[in-house]
């Protein structure tokens, strides 16, 4: 016979998901990619301080990490990344371009042979030479990147361009030995991406104050006998149309995805090749995301989707789009190809992000890396339902229910649970329906989650993204706060145990709910954006020193709303319980706006607590400051709901 279920309050079920397991499996493979027939892909490493490291599959399906600690494979251009490294086959083995995270430089190495040896130099200027998304030429004896080069030690003294690193080491001292190949000039730029042929390049380029999935230009000029490109043009996108990716087709044709129609959809030399009211785009975050990657055979493999997003190949001759056969419900920005084999990396529910390949000739999907394996009995884990709640105004609002779940033990009769409300980062980004072991850490316990994917979220369509255009802080506090009333109005939550928890973005949306609304008991902020005008004067990096002026509106014209809306200058109007978690050495969100918070809650008498993390930056990324932040993320709701956890 099997186990009893025990009958206990919720909040004090005992789980076999400890701090320290969601840690060590946080973070997902990314940066897919081919060397000759073998696929190599940048994966976390939460316990070696938090690095990124580049893993190998050999022929025989067993995998390597390649690049041992210290070494950490992480660009930080515009901050949050970009592809930061490539490979090419020779006759000694395979060649390895990286970008190296300590020192942003740009690295040359080859597996067996000796420790990697620097292409780039150091510039002690502001955040010096950084680098992004490098596409070897060896038949050109180079490397060509985007280069981020700070020409001052303020935060937006920087300029960007596509550069030509030789591959020789001869630019490792000499600033002079990098060529840059254009003088075509933008605040921001893609990788170039050279035609079949190599006669052409197309990148995408934007400015200020726009963001990427605002309005970007894609240019296309071509390439001279030296290599620089000449005769650039702008053949598509504009300050209202996003374009979020270019590349070629074999037969030299461009491909490149637009939002014209309100959907990031594929065309092809301004043809749209499959209209639908689906994504097949991503915003722009990290340069190098991929959502299509053209084939040999002229197909393209594509991740589409409304809200969840699947793996395709499209017929571009009849817009035919045949999804792969699989488990998977979520796949990742990024793809390689390789004759007629993808390479991508899904996940599910029930599955964490792996490595999947799709034989475009069979059909057959098959994991190749990153294999995800329970960590515990998979029965802890939770059972999410997809939803759609109704908003201020009737409009839809997307979200996410994790009802708390563990198959040994139930809550007493006519007890509802706690749930915990999480809003996601970006603010444009979008939180997938995937197996999260943070997430488990609450609801085998008896606490619910509910991500909510509130208007101005990405994956809907550009109408629902631009929900957000001059109401962040509104649009996202009403969003979460009509998502965790609907729980409490139809029973399935406790109304007097809501708690609101975000990072980045998300940790301004819980913090402004906490200074603006009675929803909640108690909040969790982490990493948080708290000071508007501090942000549009200075106070943030380069990328999105300028994104209020969409969020908010443009500061010249309506400074008082910065000042209104902004969570610091509201403090005094918090009541409820908080938790404050902040990395010391975050340049995105600086530990300084934290500190104004934390001025105007002082001598009030709201319990709260501060923890820094030094050595962490914008996003947490080492096991023992996640181990950290989630015990005391569970204390918070313990003392304040009154819940008993074991130990």
């Amino acid at each position: 016979m099997g186990e009893s279920v025990q009958t206990l309050p919720y909040g004090s079920w005992p789980s076999p998901v400890d701090a320290a397991l969601a840690a060590a499996h946080d973070g997902r493979p990314d940066d897919v990619g081919f060397v000759g027939d073998e696929v190599w892909w940048t994966a976390p490493r939460p316990t070696e301080g938090g690095r990124r490291t580049l893993v190998r599959r050999h022929p025989d399906g067993t995998e390597e990490s390649v690049l041992p600690a210290p070494w950490n494979v992480r660009s930080r251009v515009i901050e949050y990344g970009g592809r930061p490294w490539a490979a090419y086959p020779t006759d000694a083995g395979p060649q390895v371009v990286f970008v190296n995270f300590a020192d942003q430089r740009l690295y040359s190495w080859r597996p067996g042979a000796g420790e990697p040896r620097p292409l780039t130099p150091v510039s002690r200027v502001g955040g010096g030479l950084r680098w992004a998304e490098p596409q070897p030429r060896p038949e050109r004896g180079e490397v060509w990147c985007v280069l981020e080069e700070f020409t001052g030690e303020g935060p937006t003294d920087v300029r960007r361009v596509p550069v030509a690193v030789p591959l020789d080491g001869s630019a490792a001292d000499d600033r002079g030995a990098l060529r840059e190949l254009t003088g075509e000039r933008h605040r921001f730029v893609t990788g170039p991406r050279p035609s079949p042929d190599g006669r052409r390049v197309a990148w995408l380029a934007w400015d200020h104050p726009r963001m990427p999935w605002d309005g970007t230009e894609l240019i296309v000029a071509e390439v001279g006998p030296d290599g620089t490109f000449q005769d650039a043009r702008t053949v598509a996108g504009g300050p209202r149309e996003s374009i979020a990716q270019v590349d070629w087709a074999p037969d030299g044709r461009l491909l490149y995805t637009s939002d014209r129609t309100g959907w990031w959809n594929v065309y092809r030399d301004g043809q749209p090749l499959c209209p639908r009211e689906e994504e097949f785009g991503a915003p722009l975050w990290r340069l190098g995301q991929r959502s299509f990657a053209p084939l040999d055979s002229g197909l393209i493999a594509v991740v589409h989707g409304r809200g969840a997003t699947a793996l395709g190949i499209l017929d571009p001759e009849t817009g035919d789009l045949v999804d792969a056969v699989g488990l998977w419900t979520e796949f990742a920005a990024t793809l390689a190809v390789h004759g007629e084999r993808v390479v991508a990396v899904g996940a599910s529910p029930h599955s964490a992000y792996e490595v999947v390949e799709l034989d475009a000739r069979t059909g057959r999907t098959r994991v190749i890396g990153a294999p995800h394996r329970d960590a515990v009995d998979p029965a802890c884990y939770p059972r999410p339902r997809g939803r759609t709640f109704t908003g201020p105004g009737g409009r839809e609002i997307h979200a996410h229910v994790y009802p708390p779940h563990h198959p040994g033990f139930r809550a007493p009769d006519g007890e509802l649970p706690p749930y915990v409300i999480w809003a996601h980062g970006g603010p444009t980004s979008r939180s997938p329906l995937v197996l999260d072991l943070e997430i488990a850490y609450f609801t085998s316990r008896g606490i619910g989650v509910a991500e909510v994917n509130y208007g101005g979220s990405t994956g809907y369509g550009r109408e629902y993204r631009d929900r957000l255009r001059e109401q962040w802080g509104v649009v996202d506090v009403e969003d979460c706060a009509a998502v965790a009333l609907a729980l409490a109005d139809e029973g399935t939550a406790d109304r007097e145990r809501l708690a609101v928890r975000g990072g980045s973005a998300g940790g301004w949306t819980a913090a402004a709910s906490l200074a603006t609304t009675d929803v909640y008991a108690c909040g969790t902020v982490i990493y948080p954006v708290l000071d508007l005008t501090g942000w549009a004067t200075g106070g943030t990096h380069d990328f999105e020193s300028q994104y209020l002026e969409s969020l908010i509106g443009p500061h010249a014209q309506v400074p008082d709303r910065y000042a209104e809306r902004s969570p610091a200058g509201r403090a005094d109007r918090v009541t409820a319980p908080f938790l404050l978690l902040q990395g010391l050495d975050d340049v995105i969100c600086p530990p300084a706006q934290c500190e104004r918070f934390l001025e105007g809650v002082a001598g009030r008498g709201v319990p709260h607590a501060y923890l820094t993390f030094e050595g962490e930056g914008h996003g947490f990324r080492r096991a023992e400051t996640m181990v950290r932040a989630l015990e005391a993320e569970l204390s918070l709701y313990s003392q304040v709901f009154g819940l008993k956890p074991p130990g």
